[in-house]
């Protein structure tokens, strides 16, 4: 061999034999996030009020080990306040599908390893083709409940107070002539902005989804002759105060309100509590869950949404909160006074009136974030 050939074989081998050791000597790449390879057993969920069975979580608990840590927050906009700046530390959290669908573009969450979720298999084509809209491919949330938000009313208050009150109508809150009349008894509303204001629109006729500044102006318009007969605005507090007869007449959640009168009558409070979808037609809402991009425990995440999709599991969530739940398989554990009851699944001609609360845009939210504002602070 020639001194060129030795040279240029020396060469060769020993960049071989470098990239070989950069090879050994590189750091092993990180486990994807959505599967780590171990977690320490402990799940951080981020979830609305009384939004489980009263063993939900001792049994997960039980069944895993992992320990749970559970808080809860009382409307969207709490919790995306929460997500924005990321590093929330929560593991699943359990937006609104507007929200999801905003937050979604936005990138808050990761991907669902749908191997993982052997128990989707039970979810209803219908309920997850209408997530899809907020959500496509269902590629970043699974439904937890779904419902409808309307009219609460104390059954016998409201009589005395009005004979005549529309209670199948959006008037009955909307008209400044009609809901002063219930001023005494206590009127109170969601602490909920997109959702307040496309109802909002409905009862003035128009599009629950409209993005157009004369719209969302009128809505404002009209939150604000209603504003001097609310007592407060606040989603949570609203379940108690309806069962114990402190408030009359509310905006809120079917489920919430089923809740109360519920409670009303396991108390013996002595207070009648109705629910109404207003004949105008109301919006349907999906609560779901997610995982933050950044979670802590994507694994773990992983095992509480599989056995959140267990039919006698969330049946019996269903059972406890009165909201509807979206897995085909767990109609036979729903309690028939809750399988068969229109408040919480609503027969087909109430079906066709209700309206999905799509996301909005950046300009629309600034519109509506500025008239809330008017609305909370009354001026």
């Amino acid at each position: 061999m020639n001194v060129l050939c030795q040279v240029l074989t020396a060469v060769v081998f020993g960049a071989l034999a470098s990239a070989c050791s950069k090879q050994q000597n590189a750091p092993t790449p990180a486990p994807s996030s959505a599967a780590p390879a171990a977690e320490e057993k402990a799940l951080n969920v981020f979830i609305w009020n009384d939004y489980l069975a009263e063993d939900t979580i001792a049994n997960f608990e039980k069944e895993t080990g992992i320990k749970v840590a559970l808080s809860n927050y009382g409307s969207n906009e709490e919790l995306e306040a929460k997500l924005a700046p990321g590093h929330s530390g929560y593991d699943i959290v359990v937006p609104g599908a507007s929200f999801l669908e905003r937050q979604v573009k936005s990138g808050f969450y990761l991907s669902l390893d749908k191997s993982r979720l052997p128990n989707l298999k039970n979810m209803d084509p219908e309920i997850q083709r209408r997530l899809a809209a907020h959500d496509p491919g269902n590629e970043h949330a699974v439904l937890h409940m779904w419902g409808t938000a309307g009219l609460g009313y104390n059954v016998d208050k409201l009589k005395t107070a009005m004979p005549n009150a529309p209670l199948d109508s959006w008037d009955l809150i909307f008209k400044p002539e009609v809901v002063r009349n219930f001023q005494k008894c206590g009127v109170t509303v969601l602490d909920s902005a997109a959702e307040m204001y496309a109802m909002t629109l409905i009862a003035l006729g128009k599009d629950a989804n409209s993005q157009k500044p004369e719209d969302l102006a009128a809505a404002t318009d009209a939150l604000m002759r209603l504003r001097p007969y609310i007592r407060y605005v606040d989603t949570q507090r609203m379940i108690s105060d309806l069962s114990n007869g402190e408030v009359c007449l509310v905006v809120g959640y079917n489920g919430d309100i089923l809740q109360a009168a519920s409670r009303a009558e396991e108390n013996k409070t002595g207070q009648k509590i109705a629910y109404s979808i207003p004949k105008q037609g109301t919006i349907m809402w999906f609560d779901n869950y997610a995982i933050p991009k950044d979670a802590p425990h994507p694994g773990n995440a992983h095992a509480f949404i599989n056995y959140m999709l267990r039919p006698e599991v969330i049946a019996a969530v269903s059972n406890f909160v009165h909201y509807a739940n979206g897995n085909l398989a767990a109609g036979q554990f729903v309690n028939k006074d809750v399988l068969d009851d229109p408040s919480v699944y609503p027969p087909p001609d109430v079906m066709a009136k209700l309206v999905p609360d799509l996301g909005d845009t950046e300009e629309s939210t600034r519109l509506m974030t500025r008239g809330w504002q008017k609305f909370m602070t009354g001026r």
